[in-house]
């Protein structure tokens, strides 16, 4: 019978450096290398999540996953308050996935005196896609990790590749500012169908979950016809996902893997396709890697 060890959770900023110093310090006297490895996350965990866990762990003796719903990065109109909140069930998780810490600070612990007046910004490309969607998420997001980064000070961070826009934005922040961070980044993990994880899976009913697949599928597509071309690669997409009416088409574009600007239709190499829509009342999003010969 396996014996699970819950990870350690730790609500404040000082607790949290002390729990690290002293775990370093203790496989520094066995002579190891402690490499300490973070997990951002908001919580409500999925098998996704599981993923960059186990991964972490792989990577290094110290995973700290973090478990925060950052009010920077919702809009007005956004679910905040109804974002779902299951502390108890995602430890119990992570005890499964042997994380060491969980740090679960409240939002006066990240932001004392409330929301921050410095900001991390993410420029041009933070604007566009999710960005024109939901104004202002990525400099929040951006924040936060930033903030993570100082109070954790790992050697590696590990994100999901389905939030690809975000991905690109925190490797360029890294870069841009000269972090010490490396940055990791898993595949998508996906249902058996093909529909990409997301805790906003939840809120599917049948319906609409059997719609949602139309959007891993047009990507699929898209992939497969991608040695005609962007045009092709784009035709291929809108051909499936259009196809559904319960699904609302926000964005579907192709951007060029280091800039994320929207490439030409002539352009050929290596490029990735963003998709963004409603599926019934839920806003899913998506990508996949397109090689254009």
């Amino acid at each position: 019978m396996t014996v699970l060890t819950k990870p350690e959770v730790i609500t404040t900023i000082d607790e949290l450096q002390g729990r690290l110093c002293l775990a370093k310090q203790n496989i520094a006297a066995k002579g190891g290398d402690a490499h300490v490895v973070l997990v951002p996350t908001m919580g409500a965990l999925h098998d996704g999540h599981r993923a960059l866990v186990r991964r972490a762990v792989a990577l290094g003796q110290i995973v700290v996953v973090s478990i925060f719903v950052n009010p920077l990065q919702f809009g007005v109109n956004e679910d905040l308050d109804t974002y779902p909140r299951t502390l108890d069930a995602d430890v119990a998780a992570l005890a499964e996935e042997g994380a060491t810490f969980v740090f679960a600070p409240h939002t006066r612990q990240m932001y004392p005196d409330g929301a921050s007046t410095t900001r991390v910004t993410a420029g041009a490309v933070g604007s566009l896609y999710e960005g024109a969607a939901r104004p202002g998420h990525f400099d929040g997001m951006l924040t936060v990790v930033a903030k993570l980064f100082n109070i954790v000070e790992p050697d590696v961070a590990v994100f999901g590749q389905k939030d690809a826009q975000q991905v690109f934005l925190v490797e360029r922040m890294v870069a841009d500012l000269n972090l010490r961070t490396s940055i990791e980044v898993v595949p998508t993990v996906r249902e058996d169908t093909g529909l990409a994880l997301s805790s906003r899976n939840r809120n599917l009913d049948e319906p609409a979950r059997t719609a949602a697949r139309s959007l891993s599928v047009g990507l699929t597509a898209a992939a497969a016809a991608a040695h005609g071309g962007v045009p092709a690669a784009i035709v291929a997409a809108h051909a499936v996902i259009g196809a559904s009416p319960l699904v609302k088409l926000d964005y579907l574009v192709v951007v060029h893997p280091h800039t994320y600007l929207v490439v030409d239709d002539d352009y050929r190499g290596q490029a990735r396709m963003l998709v963004a829509a409603m599926v019934g009342s839920t806003r899913l999003i998506d990508n996949i890697s397109l090689d254009i010969p």
